[in-house]
């Protein structure tokens, strides 16, 4: 890992992380890259198994035998996932992860940064069980308290040569594309790990199994851009405002679609009690409020939402 660290202005700590492929082959969750290639979840174990015949043979047992030929299949798939990952390693690959912490407080549905930058955010317009209307700027300490709170913003990228890899061979094309995605995902995995014992060093006493980990069971949430908490894709703007997305390699096409395909970006918060949840279907009156706090016209924004009611 290479590791870089600056101060801004004196309130924004940045943090430009670059892993090789063998320093993120620990922290790939397998369970989505069978996913992608549609075979079911039990396949993700495949990595937890001890690396020889009996222990390969016993799996397959395991399996109802109409089934046993899908898990000899994804055994294959492992494997040539794993050479490939090999060969990505020796040439040098890898991912890369920027974080940007600041001081913030929340001010309505907004996060406000210490250099007074704000994070617009959409609120839940159906209450949960529980009878809320969630918004992450709920998890990040109101400016009326008079203490700030903090925050992280990142992205995360694979370099782009990856998902570039063997574009003559439809299969092995196909397999470079997918671990490309989880190599980006295992890249802010490790790098949010080292935030949280490290750089912001609110847990540094965490130790947590791999399936926890990748279940999100640690302090705090780390929501991604384009998921159902922040369902807003020209957020990425905003965020690369704030990140400089290049510097991870990261471009923005005029739709808010980062490239290389294989990034993601979002926020870090660290509250207990953060959760996800999905913003919903989204109300004429909140989505002129966010149009105005977002300085857009509501034409012009109304692009990037399909859940407008």
């Amino acid at each position: 890992m290479t590791h870089e660290t600056q101060t801004t202005g004196g309130t924004l700590h940045v943090h430009t992380a670059r892993y090789a492929v063998h320093e993120l082959a620990g922290y790939i969750d397998w369970l989505y890259f069978f996913h992608a290639w549609g075979f079911p979840p039990k396949c993700g174990e495949l990595d937890e198994l001890h690396d020889c015949m009996g222990c390969r043979q016993a799996w397959v047992a395991s399996w109802p035998p109409r089934q046993q030929d899908k898990a000899r299949e994804a055994i294959r798939l492992f494997e040539d996932a794993r050479q490939m990952l090999r060969q990505l390693d020796a040439d040098g690959c890898g991912a890369t992860a920027r974080i940007v912490l600041s001081e913030a407080t929340s001010e309505g549905d907004d996060i406000v940064l210490a250099d007074g930058r704000r994070i617009p955010l959409l609120r839940q317009q159906q209450p949960t069980a529980e009878g809320y209307c969630y918004c992450l700027s709920d998890f990040v300490r109101p400016a009326s308290h008079g203490i700030p709170d903090r925050i992280g913003i990142f992205v995360s990228s694979t370099d782009k040569a990856v998902e570039q890899r063997c574009s003559n061979d439809g299969y092995r094309h196909l397999l470079a594309q997918t671990l490309a995605d989880r190599l980006a995902e295992a890249c802010i995995e490790k790098a949010h790990e080292q935030t949280r014992r490290q750089w912001w060093g609110y847990a540094p006493d965490e130790c947590i199994p791999r399936r926890q980990l990748f279940a999100g069971q640690f302090q705090g949430i780390r929501p991604a851009v384009g998921y159902p908490s922040l369902p807003d894709q020209s957020l990425n703007f905003v965020l690369d405002g704030i990140v400089d997305f290049a510097q991870a390699g990261v471009t923005l096409t005029e739709n808010g679609a980062m490239r290389p395909h294989a990034s993601t970006s979002g926020l870090m918060i660290a509250h207990p009690q953060a959760r996800h949840f999905s913003v919903g279907h989204i109300g004429e009156d909140q989505f002129a409020d966010y149009a105005r706090r977002r300085g857009m016209e509501p034409g012009e924004l109304r692009r990037f939402f399909r859940n407008i009611r």
